[in-house]
């Protein structure tokens, strides 16, 4: 079976009413990102921080699938698919998807401040101030911020350099080191790029560019994969 490798950026999610970074009306109009992305913001003031991730987990549990999700799960049925996200949702997984590397953390974990790689599943919806960990650090939302280290990106340049094809959906190709992946892509792989804005994002003669949104420009390269 031949591989696909999947990048996904925000885009996906956004036809699910999780709202993007770098929209007029998105996730940071109100919250500079040093205020709320930054390992520094935590140390400053925690309890704003687990209060803003605790709103975005429970809009998250409210969200569902939506088809640009659910078509990706089809192609497994011919390919081994291995989705790399940039999103912190679960949304894949709950399509259906049974390969999915998160670069920047995952929303649903909580982990420790000491250690990243004591990692707790949250059965409620919050983490507040006094939930400890069993090293005895305050718990803290399992999400990579602005400058800390991306652990899982040297699996994700594995699975690129891997692939037969790569599909990339719904990111902006602006954030490092996830950018950096295509980088990695042998050549001869058939690339393409799902974005409503891909033509002002990219500059790429070997790079297939479909300017639509995710649902339907994954709908529609899905039936070409399986045909």
């Amino acid at each position: 079976m031949k591989r696909i490798a999947v990048l996904t950026g925000a885009g996906i999610s956004a036809e699910s009413g999780i709202k993007t970074f770098r929209a007029s009306d998105g996730l940071w109009e109100n919250y500079p990102i040093e205020k709320v992305a930054t390992f520094d913001a935590w140390s400053q003031n925690p309890k704003m921080l687990l209060d803003f991730y605790n709103e975005r987990r429970k809009q998250i549990y409210e969200a569902k699938p939506n088809p640009a999700h659910r078509s990706l799960v089809e192609l497994e049925k011919k390919y081994i698919v291995k989705i790399i996200t940039q999103n912190i949702d679960d949304l894949h997984e709950r399509a259906g998807s049974n390969n999915v590397l998160h670069l920047h953390g995952e929303i649903t974990k909580g982990r420790s401040t000491i250690s990243s790689s004591k990692l707790y599943d949250l059965v409620g919806t919050e983490i507040n101030l006094g939930d400890l960990c069993d090293d005895g650090s305050q718990m803290r939302p399992h999400i990579v911020w602005f400058g800390e280290p991306v652990p899982m990106m040297e699996k994700a340049i594995d699975i690129v350099q891997k692939s037969d094809y790569l599909i990339i959906i719904g990111t902006s190709l602006m954030v490092y080191p996830a950018s950096g992946l295509i980088d990695y892509v042998s050549d001869n792989v058939k690339k393409f790029y799902i974005d409503p804005e891909s033509k002002s994002n990219l500059n790429r003669n070997d790079i297939e560019l479909i300017s639509k949104k995710a649902s339907s420009g994954v709908k529609s390269l899905v039936k070409r994969l399986m045909e």
